[in-house]
């Protein structure tokens, strides 16, 4: 099993969590030099506040949690490919690689999404590169969400 195996399944198995607590079944990691140093779970349904998808909530930590220079080091992994919302905030947070491992579009053909925008796409349109590595595993993570949608 490769390390981005290894942090996809543990960003899978906090999707579940996710969803056994109510939420949606999406998460993040935020990982440097190999070491998981935030995890964060969606909480839009028990929040009721939309924008508390798990990429914006790790986010928010990081800025209070780590300098900024960690996080231009920093790898995000996502359950599943961040949304239009997630991935301008992880732009212009510095993060310089993204591994999701279900991909938007099959979350798309799943939920009958209307607004299905790759991630490669939107960070296609910055100045700053930002590596992206997925669909991860995406298998395991279509099952997770054909079991919640």
């Amino acid at each position: 099993m490769t390390n981005h195996e290894k942090f996809i399944k543990r960003a899978y198995s906090l999707a579940r969590k996710a969803q056994a607590n109510g939420d949606h079944p999406f998460s993040a990691l935020l990982v440097i030099d190999g070491k998981v140093v935030l995890e964060c779970l969606n909480t839009v349904n028990t929040s009721r506040d939309v924008t508390r998808h798990p990429e914006l909530d790790i986010l928010r930590l990081a800025a209070i949690k780590l300098p900024k220079t960690d996080l231009k080091k920093a790898t995000m992994y996502a359950s599943t490919e961040p949304c239009a919302m997630c991935c301008g905030a992880i732009y212009w947070s510095g993060i310089s690689k993204l591994v999701y491992g279900c991909s938007a579009e099959m979350l798309g053909e799943i939920t009958g999404g209307s607004f299905v925008v790759p991630s490669r796409e939107l960070f296609s349109k910055g100045k700053r590169k930002i590596e992206v590595i997925g669909p991860i595993l995406p298998e395991e993570g279509t099952e997770i969400h054909r079991n919640f949608w």
